[in-house]
């Protein structure tokens, strides 16, 4: 029964921080939001920190190692169909953008490792991604990441200056990713 207790209590934990409930709110609202994309003014920007994880080819990933860079981090899922359609648009941003001194990041979730990978081989994905079975990976970016596909875009700082709740298309994101690359560090 006591173990029962702690999973309601933690998943209503978990509940509130994705909903926004509780501290200091959800940094988005200080943003702007236009088509379910938010762009957050540089003093709005909330600092990402402590994501650390597996990447599906076994090696480690410490954000903290790209700070200095700008961060595309894309959440999904091989079992996500707008996964699968904007794979295409995020490794044609990424090759575009790369020589910018930007990376990228999937980070998958709710999958099993084989899928992913098979995910990954099939749409010729580049870039590595983070396994997040259970999203503890994901919480660390705080409320912006309830759905799958989200695309954040962390500043050079480690701070979301964006975040794309939906799917997205090279239009859309290569624009927004050179405009974040081209802003002075500091």
């Amino acid at each position: 029964m006591r173990r029962l207790a702690v999973a309601a209590l933690t998943a209503v934990t978990a509940a509130g921080a994705l909903s926004g409930c509780g501290g200091e709110g959800n940094w988005a609202t200080k943003c702007t939001t236009t088509n379910m994309v938010v762009e957050c003014a540089a003093a709005e920007r909330p600092l990402v920190s402590g994501v650390t994880g597996e990447l599906l080819d076994g090696a480690a990933y410490d954000l903290a190692a790209d700070r200095g860079k700008v961060v595309v981090v894309n959440f999904w899922g091989s079992w996500c169909a707008p996964c699968r359609a904007e794979a295409d648009d995020l490794e044609k941003t990424y090759q575009a953008t790369k020589d910018s001194n930007v990376t990228f990041l999937g980070v998958n979730t709710r999958d099993d490792r084989d899928s992913a990978k098979a995910f990954e081989r099939g749409y010729k994905v580049t870039y590595g991604s983070v396994y997040d079975f259970e999203g503890r990976v994901g919480l660390k970016f705080d409320v912006t990441q309830s759905a799958v596909p989200s695309t954040l875009i962390l500043d050079r700082q480690g701070r979301i200056a964006a975040a794309i709740r939906r799917s997205t298309t090279n239009g859309e994101l290569q624009p927004l990713v050179e405009r974040i690359a081209a802003e002075a560090a500091g």
